[in-house]
Parts: C-alpha cells; sequence; structure tokens
C-alpha cells in the first residue's frame, strides 16, 4: 500500500545532511571572518565594547534592585515592628527545610518571639503532591514556638515575584517585613515594592562558601526575569481567589 506523502517525506530525510552542511559551512565562514577582524585593532576596540555593553546590560536589573532596596535592608535587630513578615521558599531536603530555608525561618521566630511580627505568611512551591515547601515550613516555625494560628501558607509562590504579587493581591498584605539570605533579599524587597507591598528586607547571613557564591551567580539571573516580570507587570502562574488568612491570624489572640 503507498502511504501518501510518502515521497516528500523521504525527500526531506534526504535532504537533512545537506543542510546540516550548509549550517556548519555558514557557521564556519562567520568564525573565519570574525578571527579575521579579531587580528585588526578596530575589531578588537568593536569586539571589547560589544562585552562591555554587554556587561553594563547583564548589570542594569541587579543594580535597579539593589537602588529600590537601598535603606531597607537589615538584619533581625533592626527590623521595625510591622504585622506580618513573608518568608520565601529554599528547596527541601528529605522533606525538611533546607539549611537556607530553615537560617530564614529561624530568623520568623525570632522575629515573632521577640514581638516584632504577628503573623508569618510562608509562601513556597506546592506544586507536586510529593513536594510541599509551605507545610514543611509551617512544621518547623510551630516546633520552634510559633503558634499554628499565626502562620499563613502561599502554596503557589513558585518565585519571587508571583510570592509578592499573591502577598499583595490575594493575602491583602500592604506592608511586611520580608526574610531571606543576603544575596537575595534586595531583589525580593525591589519586586515586592513594584507589587504594592511596602518593604523591610530581613537579610540572613550565610558563610561565603559555594553555596553561597551559587546564589550570588544565580541572582545575577534572576534579577534579569525579575525586572522583565515586574516592568511587564505578569501575573502568577496560579492567582487564583482572595483569602482572608492574614486578616484572620491577625484577629487571633497571641
Amino acid at each position: 500500500m503507498r502511504i501518501p506523502g510518502a515521497g516528500r517525506m523521504a525527500a526531506a530525510v534526504r535532504a537533512v545532511p545537506v543542510r546540516l552542511a550548509a549550517v556548519r559551512a555558514g557557521l564556519g565562514a562567520l568564525g573565519a571572518r570574525v578571527l579575521r577582524a579579531l587580528r585588526t585593532r578596530r575589531g578588537q576596540r568593536r569586539a571589547l565594547q560589544t562585552l562591555m555593553l554587554g556587561c553594563v546590560l547583564a548589570l542594569l536589573p541587579s543594580t535597579w534592585m539593589h537602588a529600590a532596596a537601598a535603606g531597607r535592608v537589615g538584619d533581625v535587630a533592626q527590623a521595625p515592628k510591622t504585622p506580618v513578615a513573608v518568608v520565601f521558599g529554599a528547596g527541601l531536603w528529605d522533606g525538611e527545610p533546607s539549611p537556607y530555608l530553615a537560617h530564614r525561618l529561624d530568623a520568623a521566630a525570632e522575629l515573632y518571639r521577640s514581638g516584632r511580627i504577628e503573623v508569618v505568611l510562608v509562601t513556597g512551591d506546592n506544586s507536586r503532591v510529593e513536594y510541599d515547601e509551605p507545610d514543611a515550613m509551617r512544621r518547623y516555625l510551630t516546633e520552634r514556638g510559633v503558634p499554628d494560628r499565626r502562620i499563613v501558607s502561599d502554596y503557589a509562590g513558585f518565585d519571587t515575584w508571583d510570592s509578592c504579587v499573591r502577598a499583595k493581591k490575594i493575602f491583602g498584605v500592604d506592608r511586611a517585613v520580608l526574610i531571606s539570605q543576603d544575596f537575595h533579599i534586595r531583589r525580593a524587597v525591589a519586586l515586592c515594592e513594584r507589587a504594592g507591598v511596602a518593604s523591610y528586607g530581613v537579610g540572613v547571613a550565610e558563610p561565603h562558601d559555594a553555596t553561597w557564591y551559587f546564589g550570588g551567580i544565580r541572582e545575577l539571573l534572576a534579577s534579569g526575569k525579575g525586572a522583565r516580570d515586574a516592568v511587564l507587570g505578569r501575573d502568577p502562574r496560579f492567582l487564583g481567589e482572595r483569602e482572608d488568612g492574614v486578616r484572620r491570624a491577625l484577629g487571633t489572640q497571641r
């Protein structure tokens, strides 16, 4: 039986090596032209200018976020008295908070015990049944003296921008203390401010080990995405209905 279109399909398959060879030839010619250009002073100057421009563009989002967070970041002792603290997820290890996330939660528990905050909004990823950051964060906090009735869970905090927008639009948070590591906290403050949440950031200090440096490098990439989301006003991946969990938690006795 003759299969309709079989001839065209066979011809397309036979043409693939030819097209790949043409692509390789084109890339080779382009590479040769670039190498010839780099042998001249004019070509080297243009390459350096292009590199410098690329670096400037890559650093612009991070620079904006540092400027937007100026004067709004400190440690636990400097945090102003604020009704709500927002703790951003930072991964689980075997179902328990990772060390970085545990340190964020320790800071939130300390703020609660000192009377600087009344409610903790834990925001993280629960996109899979077997992965539940907010519930793990809630357990950790209750084990350290924060009453369960004073903890509110956001199960759709898939990234920093989503968490900030949902804090404002879903949970009605107008002002908050944000808690994260020092390399991330300025981005969190800048994005939450952009989302309409007046914010103060508590930056949890960490040893400058490989994980810390990796986080700093990753932050440069994440700043670009965060700035784009803020400028475009992107809606979170999941918005949903408004919830009154924060309001009810603030109404309970301490």
